[in-house]
This record gives structure tokens, C-alpha cells and sequence, in this order.
């Protein structure tokens, strides 16, 4: 497994998962991943506004060493390359939906006091 920049010393754990999804769009592919199951590249792309491919690329390429994510090339013509969550990355979902409920409220929150800027 390569390594990526930075693994530890980790001063907590808190230090050590957000290692992980540091990264714009790390959670955005966990959540796209979770909701939509196994995804090939463009689907990811399509479902991801914003997202340039060389960021996907990296993002993608980071998730899977950390085993996150796991990446199958699928040898046809034209080739296939499809992109799902492993164990690990369904138990990182679970840990981080705690923080997903507490922005869903937050944005509650700023909408009710209208400081929410939609798209």
C-alpha cells in the first residue's frame, strides 16, 4: 500500500480519522458511495457538482489506500472501472453520520434565521 502524506503521530483519534476524509470532497464520495452503492467514475463525477477529475482522481486514489474504497477494473472493451465502499469505509459512514445529523440541523437552523445561501 503507498503511503500519503501524513500518518501520524496522531495526537488523538479525532487527529486520526480526520487524516482520512481530510479533503473537500473525501465525505461528499463516502456519502455519493453509501447512497448510491458501487459507481463508475463519470457516475461519481455527475453526482459531485464541482468536482474537477483530476481532484476525483487523487481523492479516489487516496481512499483506496487508506482502504476506504475499493477500485475494480473490470478487463473489456471499452474498459470498466467501478468504484465501491469496503468495510471500512461503510464503518467510517457510520462514525461520521452522528456529524451529518448535526449539519442537517445546523442548516435547519440558518435557514430558519435566513443566513442559508442555497444554490
Amino acid at each position: 500500500m503507498p503511503s500519503s502524506a501524513r500518518r501520524g503521530p496522531y495526537i488523538c483519534g479525532i487527529d486520526a480519522a480526520m487524516d482520512v476524509v481530510s479533503g473537500k470532497w473525501k465525505s461528499l464520495i463516502l456519502w455519493e458511495l453509501d447512497t448510491h452503492g458501487t459507481r463508475r467514475f463519470g457516475e461519481l463525477k455527475r453526482g459531485l457538482p464541482g468536482v474537477s477529475e483530476k481532484m476525483l482522481i487523487q481523492h479516489l486514489r487516496e481512499m483506496e489506500e487508506d482502504g476506504l474504497v475499493h477500485r475494480e477494473v473490470y478487463r473489456e472493451v471499452p474498459p470498466r472501472v467501478e468504484y465501491s465502499l469496503t468495510v471500512h469505509g461503510r464503518s467510517l459512514n457510520e462514525a461520521l453520520r452522528p456529524l451529518g445529523e448535526w449539519g442537517s440541523q445546523r442548516r435547519a437552523r440558518l435557514a430558519a434565521e435566513g443566513q442559508l445561501v442555497s444554490d
